[in-house]
């Protein structure tokens, strides 16, 4: 996690306290697009029309089919199942829950750039102070993520607070990370702080967006992260497979009643 001034800090703490709306929107994935109907097949084509009938965007301009507004409304209402709040820096006072839908947890936090992996030409002991040559989780062959090239994202580390490896949350599991109104599929792919949350690699702020760079990047609120329960993405590394287990999850997961 990067540690911000309080005030900016607390000022993400107030935003975060106060009902968002994000309207749904395109954006370019960093791989090619993959979509998983509900009868399980995947596709990279375009489709004539986006879940729920809305029109669809070219499939090259986003990823899967699951508008952010939809799952946004899913995640309106909180029902508390961390034994806390967690703060989204150092020195900020803790003000974000995890919560629990069926099928999912999540949390709306803002987002600090983790850049831990395998060293790269972004992500290195240069480019990031805080720098650290491992993650929590490793490839199927063993080597460290990239955190500049796979779009993942960062829990807690486990504690009195939150386990997340009690709610089936592990290395792989897909998370659907939302920011004014787009939405990218990433995996869990490290842990932080047990006291902190609110974090994603370069690759997945970059994505969405936001400026990735770890010393200076980031954004100070405004971002939902809803990790799914159930199948993971296999390879880990896949963002492929990411996308196609993500779509299918988000799917389920906004027709629940």
């Amino acid at each position: 996690m990067r540690t911000r001034t309080a005030a900016l800090a607390a000022a993400a703490g107030a935003a975060l306290l106060a009902p968002a709306s994000y309207p749904a929107a395109a954006h370019q994935s960093p791989d090619e697009p993959v979509v998983k109907s509900p009868d399980g097949q995947v596709s990279s084509a375009p489709t004539s029309r986006g879940y729920g009938g809305a029109p669809a965007v070219p499939a090259a301009a986003r990823e899967g089919s699951v508008r952010a507004a939809d799952l946004l409304a899913r995640t309106g209402s909180c029902r508390q199942i961390s034994h806390g709040r967690f703060r989204t820096d150092d020195g900020a006072r803790a003000t974000v829950p995890v919560c629990a839908k069926r099928g999912a947890v999540f949390w709306k936090a803002d987002m600090d750039i983790d850049c831990d992996g395998r060293p790269t030409k972004a992500c290195n002991r240069r480019t990031d102070p805080l720098f650290f040559h491992a993650t929590a989780f490793q490839q199927s062959d063993g080597r460290q993520l990239d955190a500049a090239r796979l779009p993942y994202v960062v829990v807690p580390g486990p504690s009195r607070r939150w386990k997340h490896a009690a709610h089936g949350i592990t290395g792989g599991t897909v998370a659907a990370v939302i920011h004014r109104g787009k939405v990218q599929y990433a995996v869990v792919g490290d842990t932080g702080p047990t006291d902190l949350i609110g974090e994603a690699s370069y690759a997945t702020a970059k994505a969405l967006g936001i400026r990735p760079d770890p010393k200076r990047g980031g954004a100070d609120s405004g971002v939902t992260y809803i990790l799914f329960k159930g199948p993971k993405a296999k390879p880990i590394e896949s963002h492929r497979a990411a996308v196609a287990r993500g779509d299918a999850l988000a799917q389920r997961f906004v027709r629940q009643n």
